[in-house]
């Protein structure tokens, strides 16, 4: 099954998810003040996503633009892919396509654990992405702990482009935070991508 075919109520039965919906889970974290480069093309580009209204729109035209700013935060030492495959147990249903995908391994020509980070690309209906996130979560725990490099925490972020949803998975503790960030908060969003990144969410 691939991870689009997840619902939040499937994946939590599957792995035995404990689900905790929490408000301001990353209220405190620190902004990261955006380039001045990434400030120009989201104003330049996020009017025109907008308008094209596509997934694929918001995801080339923002996301990509966000996550690469974040790859450059960090002087290029994590790895950023795209619309990779990430099977990792296709009995259990862990298989199919990523839209985003971030490891802390600076490697960019293959993937190589640990993965922390997954964003799944959603039209306009965050909660309709839950299950794949956190299906896309699982798998990225089991192919970190397989690869022996088992850390802490896996992140995920829910999209719209315009509206950033994000999740952390410790163990079998499923957090979702209750508040959604919207891009023009977009020195908000690096600082929580940059603080799952630092393990410090």
């Amino acid at each position: 099954m691939a991870y689009s075919s997840w619902t939040l109520e499937m994946v939590r039965e599957a792995f035995h998810l404990e689900k905790l919906d929490l408000q301001g889970i990353f209220a405190d974290i620190e902004p990261v003040e955006p380039s001045t480069e990434l400030t120009k093309a989201l104003a330049k580009k996020a009017p025109l996503a907008v308008a094209i209204g596509t997934e694929k729109a918001k995801s080339e035209l923002i996301v990509a633009d966000l996550l690469v700013e974040l790859r450059e935060h960090f002087n290029r030492r994590v790895s950023l892919f795209s619309g990779i495959n990430f099977n990792v147990d296709k009995d259990n249903g862990l298989m199919g396509v990523c839209d985003f995908l971030i490891s802390l391994s600076p490697l960019q020509f293959s993937l190589e654990a640990p993965v922390i980070v997954l964003v799944a690309a959603k039209n306009d209906n965050l909660e309709a992405g839950l299950g794949q996130c956190v299906a896309e979560m699982v798998a990225a725990q089991r192919f970190n702990a397989e690869e022996g490099n088992d850390i802490p925490c896996v992140y995920g972020g829910i999209t719209s482009g315009l509206d950033w949803l994000f999740l952390k998975l410790e163990g079998q503790q499923l957090h979702i935070d209750m508040n959604a960030y919207q891009i023009s908060q977009c020195d908000k969003i690096l600082g929580i991508l940059a603080s799952m990144v630092e393990q410090t969410a």
